[in-house]
């Protein structure tokens, strides 16, 4: 206070929010998040449709690529996008449940937070329910031989349930443990380290996901450039060419007079001189096969077939990186400066039907899995699950530890926690409590999305497991209680433990703001047709609210 006048300190297109309303603002934008891909969660989840700005359509169920592509424009709710991503980098699945997770940890804290209870008292009990939930998942998850090629099938298959690979899961998890397996090395302590660089994916449509195929190299998806040129050759030296096969231009723009035909004549045969002494080069070196990233010359075309050499141009620079690991060549970028050690070793075949070279290099490390579908829509959705999966699989193998899927882990550790909340003094007890509630949002949403009664489900979820019985789980096929890990419902631990942590630190980073100042405007986008002044204030704070709820 001046003289008995306020002080102001901010502008006047300023606006702030503070306490419960600033808490009630984040949690509700948070909770829309949430809310937006619970249905897709487990095996009978909903797909969503997302039409972005251009008209382009994706169909998916997968969280993190929902959240990626939904617009978004709410600093809170980006928070909560950043789990399903930070899902996704650690673990590969499990990104729904994290999210969903989270925005129940804040439903149930807005309801602690209506009894008074202050925000430091829950984010201490949500943290201490989240060491305490990693420690016990660490008890009830089973090592596993890594080597046990069921199991890990099955952890494909649990992964992949609901993403549009039912009919032929069993086929595409064979190929993905296959793949895993070839991609896996042991470091000097002598544990397993799976290297997904050394494994590409490739897509094609017009065919049956059945027809799904594994190839130990890799495949490039063009014509060879000559109808001469040979189709396909064994143990064959191969060139990878960063470099067309083209008359070199100027770096700047000529124009010469030609006064007798003759000179003209000089400038072809001086062009065509060129263009031979580029395929002379390449013979020399012994190439048989050229795979170059740019252009080649007609002529040269014309060349390299009289020399029997096959040739591909345009390939695509990704191929062209994953080929040096497949038959053991360096990308050459300057022909003069090529030598014979520059070239790679392998095999090399031509499949007609689908219009690919498939290349086999001698102990490669590197394998293709080539996914295949009925339309666009179809191998896109697939790709996405078997990416996942593979990720899983992955992650099995390094860690060892697996867990009993259908909300098997969540209903055990739920009452794990609750007995540890027993043991927790003072009013972060309740919010202990709270999180073991929110964990069994999953059981209960997966029964929803499976037609089935919620709560009737989780009742008989809780007594199963207080009969001892810990991986006892949801079948939302038939829905009974059974013993979901035998039915071969498995998850890896890494994933779960992932998922719980990732969820708890969200809930407290949003519990712990108690004061929104914003200058002018809430919105994360800062593109150049934001409305400045006043006026422009009151709608980005009631854009959040207003913006998720039109979302939903």
């Amino acid at each position: 206070m001046q003289q008995g006048q306020p002080m102001i300190v901010m502008s006047e297109d300023s606006q702030r929010v503070k306490d419960k309303d600033a808490q009630d603002y984040n949690i509700s934008a948070a909770r829309a998040v949430a809310e937006a891909v619970q249905s897709t969660l487990g095996p009978k989840g909903m797909d969503k449709m997302l039409v972005d700005s251009m008209g382009s359509v994706t169909i998916t169920n997968d969280g993190v690529t929902i959240l990626k592509e939904m617009d978004i424009d709410n600093p809170t709710a980006e928070m909560i996008i950043e789990v399903a991503e930070t899902q996704e980098d650690e673990a590969g699945d499990g990104t729904t449940t994290a999210v969903a997770i989270a925005g129940e940890l804040l439903k149930n804290a807005e309801d602690l937070l209506e009894q008074d209870i202050h925000p430091t008292a829950i984010i201490k009990g949500f943290h201490l329910a989240s060491e305490q939930a990693r420690e016990e998942i660490d008890d009830i998850a089973t090592d596993i031989d890594t080597s046990d090629e069921e199991l890990l099938r099955k952890t494909a298959e649990t992964s992949m349930t609901g993403k549009g690979t039912e009919v032929n899961k069993e086929h595409l998890a064979q190929l993905i443990v296959e793949a895993i397996r070839q991609v896996t090395v042991e470091d000097e302590n002598g544990d397993n380290v799976v290297d997904l660089e050394f494994l590409n994916i490739e897509t094609q449509t017009g065919r049956s996901a059945g027809e799904s195929d594994l190839l130990e190299g890799g495949i490039v998806d063009k014509d060879p450039v000559h109808d001469n040129m040979p189709r396909s050759a064994e143990d064959a030296d191969i060139l990878l060419l960063d470099e067309a096969i083209e008359v070199e231009e100027t770096d700047v723009d000529t124009e010469v007079s030609v006064t007798d035909p003759d000179q003209l004549q000089k400038f072809l045969d001086r062009e065509e001189k060129q263009l031979r002494e580029k395929v002379d080069t390449i013979a020399d070196l012994g190439a048989d096969i050229v795979f170059c990233q740019k252009g080649i010359d007609d002529l040269a075309q014309h060349y390299l077939a009289k020399e029997g050499i096959l040739a591909v141009r345009r390939a695509k620079k990704s191929d062209l990186e994953f080929l040096q690991e497949v038959v053991g060549a360096s990308i050459v970028s300057d022909l003069e400066s090529a030598t014979e050690e520059d070239l790679g070793f392998g095999d090399v075949t031509r499949d007609e039907e689908d219009e690919l070279f498939y290349v086999e290099g001698e102990d490669a490390h590197g394998v293709t899995l080539l996914l295949r579908g009925s339309t666009d829509h179809v191998v896109d959705e697939l790709e996405r699950g078997v990416n996942d999966a593979l990720d899983v699989v992955a992650q099995t193998v390094s860690d060892g530890r697996v867990l009993a899927g259908g909300g098997a882990i969540e209903v055990e550790l739920a009452g794990r926690l609750r007995d540890y909340a027993d043991s927790v003094s003072g009013r972060e007890q309740l919010a202990v409590e709270a999180f073991a509630d929110s964990l069994e949002l999953v059981p209960r949403v997966l029964a929803g999305n499976a037609g089935l009664d919620s709560i009737d489900t989780l009742v008989d979820l809780r007594a199963a497991h207080d009969d001892g019985q810990i991986t006892a789980g949801l079948n939302v096929f038939s829905g009974d209680v059974e013993d979901t890990f035998e039915a071969g419902v498995v998850e890896p631990a890494h994933a779960k433990e992932q998922a719980v942590t990732s969820a708890a630190e969200a809930a407290n980073l949003v519990l712990k703001i108690d004061d929104i100042i914003s200058a002018g405007d809430l919105s994360t986008d800062k593109g150049d047709d934001e409305e400045g002044g006043p006026g422009g204030a009151p709608g980005g704070m009631g854009g959040m609210g207003g913006g998720m709820g039109g979302m939903m």
